[in-house]
């Protein structure tokens, strides 16, 4: 079968809506009169007890209609995902975090709403707080949920007895979503205990059980609706419980519509952000850099409740073997509580976090045997028929790692490069090189079994228009536009006939968070499942009328082919409809073979894997610690691509993000445990200038996925995010070269000038501690 409307790449539907500034979010939804504004007052603590809160003065501060607390709520005070009850909408005795929501306010703009919010009084008696995963862990802290620990082979006695051991700890930061739209809910009262929540959710069905449970009522009073987002990559997927639920509340008791907005800095203050990993590794491996033994210890910044970090921290243990094979392994993860803004999902959801830790040790058994670390790295690549079971006991059946990097490392130039690059830095000068290939290997699912469902309503109107609703959100990825991509597909019509209606509630329950890379595959599957079932009723119908044989109907070129007979698609509906023929579906889709037992570490939590590998070339100034990227070379799997134009997007943009993360965006906290780095103009994120000077992005054209995905692709959203890691490892190559690459740098992460620069430093001295 040919996909040309599927391959024909047509644009973003919403592209031209982008630049011209005509795109509509929930902030540009016309207010009906009378609408009203909230405002979050936050805690100016990082761990205390609330001994006053004194909300006269904001009471009646000019424009104020009123404020909610924890005893305005009138079902339960708790939006935690998880359903640990550990997230209140409101503090109550206590604040765990600065930032923390203690009251809202309500008024009649949202200037005046954000002005009172600054006139509690509040008296607080302090506790002792901690703000560091390796703290936590030294200061007995508790998890906010439990471990995992995945473990295959005999771990200690391969340790002892591999030809060459070396052990490590790394920092990896964390990271700010900084989505260009902000958090906003808009809620509007109806009648009874009815709400609609307009948002900017990655989670519509999330949302409207949480504001369910705050109002007290059943969920089929709430109606979620998502027309799109301006960015999300994981933090509108239960961060936004929050700001739902408290216009929900605030609506209902004032009987009008109701607006919340922060501004960006409360935004990044009172909302969570990349997990931060202090990771501890002991490794053994022998002559050829081939690993025989790995320990791994993973502990992250969880926040003040568990939110996502369960699963985030799982998926950390699930990606710390990357595309190598451990025959001995033993992985715990530690989910600690700390004194912060609760840490969420962001885009590869733990897993650059496991991949980065494998990196490491390839990079640290390199400088170890004194090898090119490319070399490293195939001798510990995943087998096909033998050395191809991962530490959670999936055995891996679709590697094409070997090929990817054999075309990437040709196509790049990669060994004659590397060569110019060591000739380069042995002249001495201030400027020094650094190059790396790295490759990606990630797991396509919720490792949470029962979210990898999902749902499609399809209808097509009697003048052979198609009007197509799913659970996925819209937050400029394209899922929409691949969406309607597979039913113009199956219909054989124009793309410009088919319609993506927003995402809400009322149309297809029960949905699953546009995320863990699965939108096209969940949704695009339950669409054509939709489609697939009106065609069935189409093609007996068309059987009947023309008398002829089922397979000699097909849909295609805007007709549906009968026998030797074209009719046009609009007058085969128009005459479908008149002989009554149902012309309306609900498409579903489950995921195959998935399971996991998390008790045991064992399963299958992944459909398949996507592979990927980029190779990038730096310069450093050794005086400065600044750099520049001068190449990057990426050559990235998609499977069979839906929309090649679109993926080639989502690469170039998770890779930028995946280099800001590890280069330029930090996040700092005072001893207080106030977050500092909470507007753009402290947190630096990628700029322009940033992005290599040269930039080459391809898909293997080879490609297909082996397991039957929509049309055989494969996810793109999150696995591309970890081939920034190439510009962590150029940049550690660089900074070795002064110390003639006899050391590993052991660079934390990330690798800010300031930090490349003390790793300089250290490594001219000759200091045993070299970490960055």
């Amino acid at each position: 079968m040919k996909d040309d409307t599927v391959t024909s790449d047509p644009r973003h539907d919403s592209a031209i809506k982008h630049v011209t500034g005509r795109a509509e979010y929930t902030d540009d939804i016309p207010e009906p009169a009378g609408t009203l504004h909230a405002y979050l007052g936050l805690s100016t603590r990082a761990h205390a007890r609330i001994r006053k809160l004194d909300l006269a003065a904001v009471k009646t501060a000019p424009g104020v209609v009123g404020v909610l607390t924890e005893e305005d709520i009138p079902g339960e005070n708790d939006v935690s995902p998880t359903g640990l009850n550990d997230e209140p909408v409101f503090a109550t005795g206590k604040v765990e975090f600065w930032g923390q929501p203690m009251f809202a306010v309500v008024a009649e703009t949202r200037d005046a709403a954000r002005r009172a919010a600054q006139q509690a009084v509040i008296a607080y008696e302090d506790l002792p707080h901690v703000l560091d995963a390796a703290e936590a862990r030294a200061a007995d802290y508790p998890y906010v949920t439990a471990p995992l620990k995945l473990e295959r082979g005999d771990v200690a006695p391969a340790l002892r007895t591999a030809p060459h051991r070396l052990s490590g700890q790394m920092r990896v930061g964390g990271q700010d979503h900084m989505y260009l739209e902000g958090h906003i809910a808009f809620a509007i009262p109806g009648e009874d205990e009815d709400v609609i929540v307009h948002s900017s959710t990655q989670h519509p069905s999330e949302a409207q059980h949480m504001v369910a449970k705050v109002l007290g009522v059943n969920s089929h009073a709430v109606t979620v609706n998502v027309r799109r987002m301006g960015g999300g990559f994981g933090g509108k997927e239960t961060q936004m419980n929050l700001f739902c639920a408290v216009a929900a509340i605030a609506a209902k008791k004032w009987r009008c519509a109701v607006k919340i907005r922060p501004d960006r800095d409360d935004d990044m203050s009172a909302t969570g952000k990349r997990h931060d990993f202090v990771i501890d590794y002991d490794v053994g491996f022998d002559e050829a850099g081939r690993i025989t033994a790995v320990e791994g210890q993973f502990a992250a910044r969880c926040g003040f409740s568990a939110d996502l970090s369960g699963p985030v921290t799982d998926r950390a243990l699930f990606h710390a073997d990357n595309a190598y094979y451990y025959p001995n392994v033993r992985l715990t993860s530690h989910p600690m509580k700390t004194n912060s803004v609760s840490n969420t999902a962001f885009r590869g959801f733990g897993g650059p976090q496991g991949v980065i830790a494998a990196e490491r040790m390839i990079e640290e058994i390199a400088y170890a045997l004194g090898k090119d670390t490319l070399d490293v790295r195939r001798a510990n690549f995943y087998g096909t028929d033998d050395r191809n079971l991962t530490p959670y006991h999936q055995t891996v059946e679709d590697n094409i790692m070997p090929r990817i990097v054999d075309e990437l490392e040709a196509n790049a130039d990669y060994r004659a490069r590397r060569e110019a690059v060591l000739a380069y830095n042995a002249s001495g000068g201030i400027l020094r090189k650094g190059i790396a290939l790295t490759p990606v290997k990630f797991g396509i699912s919720f490792t949470a079994t029962w979210y990898n469902q999902a749902g499609s309503l399809v209808h097509v109107y009697n003048d052979g228009s198609i009007a197509l609703n799913h659970g996925g959100t819209e937050m400029g990825q394209g899922l929409n536009t691949k969406v309607a991509q597979i039913a113009a597909d199956a219909f054989g019509v124009d793309f410009s006939r088919v319609k993506i209606t927003r995402t809400t509630t009322e149309k297809v329950p029960n949905t699953s968070a546009t995320a863990a890379s699965s939108g096209s595959d969940l949704n695009g599957m339950a669409a054509l499942d939709g489609c697939e079932q009106i065609k069935a009723r189409l093609i007996e119908f068309a059987a009947e009328k023309w008398q002829a044989k089922p397979d000699t109907v097909r849909f295609a070129d805007n007709q549906v082919h009968i026998g030797s007979e074209a009719v046009p698609f609009a007058d085969f509906i128009k005459q479908a409809y008149m002989a009554r023929v149902q012309l309306s579906a609900a498409g579903f889709y489950k995921t195959p073979k998935i399971h996991w037992d998390r008790a045991s570490g064992k399963g299958r939590p992944f459909y398949y894997f996507a592979y990927g590998a980029a190779c990038s070339e730096v310069t450093i100034d050794t005086l400065t610690g600044e750099y520049q990227l001068d190449r990057t070379d990426i050559l990235h799997d998609v499977g069979r691509s839906l929309n090649p134009q679109l993926d080639i997007g989502q690469i170039e943009g998770a890779f930028i993000q995946g280099m800001g993360w590890l280069t330029t965006e930090e996040l700092w906290w005072d001893d207080e445990g106030q977050l500092r780095t909470h507007a753009p103009s402290t947190y630096k994120i990628p700029l322009a200038s940033d992005r290599p000077r040269v930039f080459n992005v391809a898909l293997p054209e080879w490609s297909e996925n082996r397991e039957n995905t929509i049309k055989r692709s494969k996810a793109v959203g999150e696995p591309p995010f970890m081939l920034g890691i190439s510009v962590f490892e150029a940049l550690s190559m660089a900074v070795a070269s002064v110390a003639d690459y006899k050391t590993c740098p052991r660079l934390d992460a990330p690798a800010t000038p300031e930090c490349v620069l003390m790793a300089v430093e250290r490594l001219r001295e000759g200091r045993a501690d070299v970490s960055g």
